[in-house]
């Protein structure tokens, strides 16, 4: 007989059983109770999410991503945003299967059921960077914005439902009674259907792209919806414009469109010889452009010179009167005979004093010795006493030597002093018969009278090397003065 052993002794015991199902029963209603919660002793990947609206979502609801369940929500808390509105900040347990979740990654709340009962979907994302546990979703990843099915449902209240029902009792009268007129309508359309076909061939081809045209449709729409207000405003201004164009409508309008054609036509026969023109002008503005930028340099200048001539243009109107006397005048001088005589003799006059002219002219208005000469002609006899005034001279007292200034002399003064005479000292003669006057042909061009730096020690005849200016008052006044130079 075989021994038992406490082992099966003690699983054949009926309280150790009773026991054991007990427990069973305990561990199993434990982790059904918490089975919405997650499994105990089960490592979780934790987040927080924000939602604009947490409607009909409790804690235990399911979060899922590609309808598969990924973990649950713990907790749901109102949070205050930056702008004073509310939105909800749900705890998310996750599993650590997914983790990390990606940073572009998307939320969506969306009906479980018809009976209101929800889940949270994650769209994953495809970014290299993910969110780290403990991490906030920004409400932005919140997006898009379900469509509730009670929403649905709200939009056929009894306006609409009256509508439709009026619809379709009108489409009915519609086709009520013209059943052979359907008939051969559909008869007509059947040559229409192979093109269709074709055109449906075409369309549904990759190569067609209607599938990027439709996205750039979306891209389109989603630039203009920012902008719909505003183009809302631009139709209601568009209607006032046409409501103004409306009550212009006739004679104005019409007679315009029905002008146009031959104006066109006039325009097709002229532009061609315009166009020589245009293009000239084109040419004159471009060479204006240097010009304009001075005028606007000279602007102010241009302005001033405008106020100044506009009183002068006021007054033109009387030169203007007086302009055809004056004319008439001048004619009847022209035709007198000894009047021309008269002016061919001063043009005689004129060509004989032209060469003289040419060099009496800079001598007085460049280097002024007319004026020079006549002031101080004047001063030599401006001294006097209450009898009578008298001329100034000088007295050389010239020490003696040979051809001096002061005694007679054989040949020009050329240095050779006396030696029988103690104070006798070397002459030397300074003239200059000829200066240069600022005349024609003469360089430099200098008023060298008057102006002559003479070399002290040696004799000097004729013109000064070097340029003397054309500064002569001081010095010329002064040498005329003392009596020359020499």
């Amino acid at each position: 007989m075989r021994r038992q052993s406490p082992l099966d002794a003690a699983f054949r015991n009926p309280t150790v059983i009773g026991a054991l199902a007990v427990l069973i029963t305990i561990l199993a209603v434990f982790l059904a109770y918490n089975a919405n919660h997650g499994l105990p002793f089960v490592q979780s990947y934790r987040l927080t999410a924000q939602v604009p609206n947490a409607e009909a979502l409790v804690p235990g609801n399911e979060v899922r991503i590609g309808g598969v369940r990924v973990g649950i929500i713990e907790t749901i808390t109102p949070v205050a945003a930056e702008d004073g509105t509310y939105v909800a900040e749900l705890a998310l347990k996750l599993d650590k299967s997914i983790e990390p979740l990606p940073v572009d990654s998307k939320l969506i709340i969306r009906a479980r059921s018809a009976l209101g009962l929800k889940y949270l979907q994650i769209t994953r994302g495809v970014s290299d960077e993910g969110y780290p546990p403990g991490a906030v979703l920004p409400l932005s990843a919140a997006a898009p914005e379900p469509v509730e099915f009670d929403q649905v449902l709200s939009t056929f209240d009894e306006p609409t439902r009256e509508n439709i029902r009026e619809n379709l009792t009108e489409f009915g009268n519609a086709l009520a009674g013209r059943g052979p007129d359907i008939n051969t309508a559909i008869g007509a359309l059947k040559p229409l259907l192979p093109r269709l076909e074709r055109v449906m061939r075409d369309i549904s081809d990759p190569r067609t792209g209607i599938g990027p045209f439709f996205d750039a449709l979306a891209q389109s729409a989603s630039e203009v919806a920012p902008v719909a207000e505003t183009q809302a405003e631009m139709f209601v201004d568009l209607d006032t414009t046409l409501a103004a164009f409306a009550d212009i409508a006739r004679p104005y309008l019409q007679e315009t469109i029905s002008k146009t054609p031959v104006t066109l036509r006039t325009a097709n026969e002229t532009l061609p010889r315009i166009r020589p023109f245009l293009v000239n002008s084109r040419k004159l503005f471009v060479e204006l452009q240097p010009g304009t930028a001075a005028a606007a340099v000279s602007a102010d200048t241009i302005a001033s010179a405008l106020r100044v001539g506009v009183p002068v243009l006021l007054a033109t109107p009387e030169l203007n009167d007086q302009l055809p006397p004056t004319a008439a005048a001048l004619r009847r001088f022209n035709d007198d005979g000894t009047a021309r005589g008269g002016i061919g003799r001063l043009i005689d006059l004129s060509e004989a004093l032209g060469p003289p002219l040419r060099f009496i002219a800079p001598a007085q208005s460049v280097c002024n010795y007319a004026t020079l000469l006549f002031r101080n002609g004047a001063d030599a006899t401006s001294k006097g006493n209450r009898y009578s005034n008298w001329q100034r001279a000088n007295a050389l007292n010239v020490p003696p030597g040979p051809n001096n200034e002061g005694s007679p002399s054989s040949a020009p003064a050329n240095g050779g002093a006396d030696p029988a005479h103690p104070l006798a000292r070397a002459n030397f003669l300074h003239v200059n018969p000829y200066p240069n006057t600022a005349s024609p042909g003469q360089s430099p061009t200098e008023c060298e009278a008057g102006n002559e730096p003479y070399a002290i020690g040696r004799q000097v005849i004729g013109n000064v090397p070097g340029d003397q200016g054309i500064r002569t008052e001081d010095q010329i006044g002064f040498q005329l003065r003392k009596g020359g130079g020499g």
